[in-house]
């Protein structure tokens, strides 16, 4: 019987030291394990114990590269809205004010609706990051400048790859890079919509999901070196991390629920 405990432990410590290495959190770890061994608490795990192992008890270079995958802690909190937005705040023509956004996208009632950011980095290099509000799915798109152009040509072909009950609005804050917005709703039918000045907490969904893509894409690195394919690998595995707020799901489970309703 020690023998068989002792062999569970160890699988059950190689499936931990997996997912650290995809840059799960101890908590997302626990959570996944209770959901996917509901009956079996010897193949559980709290978040508390595996934090306590990597600190006090791993040793040598497993500890090392294992704890070079949890999370960074944030010590500072930046300012409201990052440098990269502040030349263009109030510069939109004809922006529809997200107090004027449905109901039903607030409270996240129905999918289809998105929010969406520049993140930057060294070498005026950019991403555009998108996430759908009920399902948290993540998508990333590679754009050759800040520019409107570069930005909206972008996400209309993004926009192309969904089915169009699966994207119906965009909410963005007020950088000028989305100057040209009627552009993207006469190509895809999109609604836009716009944060009000200096409260990027009202696209929170992926104001979080741009902390987490530091994790793979660091500040001051050149973002232009990695390619859409790139891009859309790291997407996937933000999109396969359980999430708390989804009891646990992934993003792409919850996604997949929502193509599956339209199909």
């Amino acid at each position: 019987m020690k023998q068989s405990l002792r062999v569970i432990a160890r699988q059950l410590g190689r499936a931990v030291s997996a997912k650290l290495r995809r840059k799960w959190s101890p908590e997302q770890i626990a959570g996944w394990l209770k959901r996917a061994f509901p009956k079996e608490a010897h193949k559980q795990v709290s978040h508390e114990t595996i934090y306590r192992s990597l600190y006090i008890q791993a040793r040598g270079v497993l500890k090392k590269e294992l704890l070079e995958h949890l999370r960074a802690k944030r010590t500072v909190r930046r300012s409201k809205h990052a440098s990269l937005k502040r030349n263009g705040l109030g510069q939109i023509k004809d922006a529809v004010s997200i107090s004027e956004r449905p109901a039903s996208v607030e409270d996240r009632a129905v999918p289809g609706h998105w929010e969406g950011d520049l993140i930057g980095g060294s070498k005026n290099s950019y991403i555009a990051t998108l996430v759908e509000r009920q399902s948290r799915y993540v998508m990333l798109v590679k754009v050759a400048n800040k520019d409107t152009e570069s930005v909206i040509s972008g996400l209309i072909k993004s926009a192309q790859r969904l089915p169009r009950e699966l994207y119906k609005s965009l909410t963005w804050d007020r950088g000028k890079e989305l100057a040209d917005h009627p552009r993207l709703t006469m190509a895809t039918d999109v609604d836009v919509y716009f944060c009000d000045p200096q409260s990027p907490w009202q696209r929170g969904s992926n104001e979080n999901t741009n902390r987490l893509l530091r994790q793979y894409l660091p500040r001051g690195t050149d973002l232009s070196v990695h390619s859409q394919a790139k891009l859309s690998a790291i997407a996937r595995q933000l999109n396969e991390r359980p999430r708390k707020t989804l009891q646990y799901q992934t993003p792409a489970e919850k996604f997949a629920e929502c193509v599956a309703l339209i199909g």
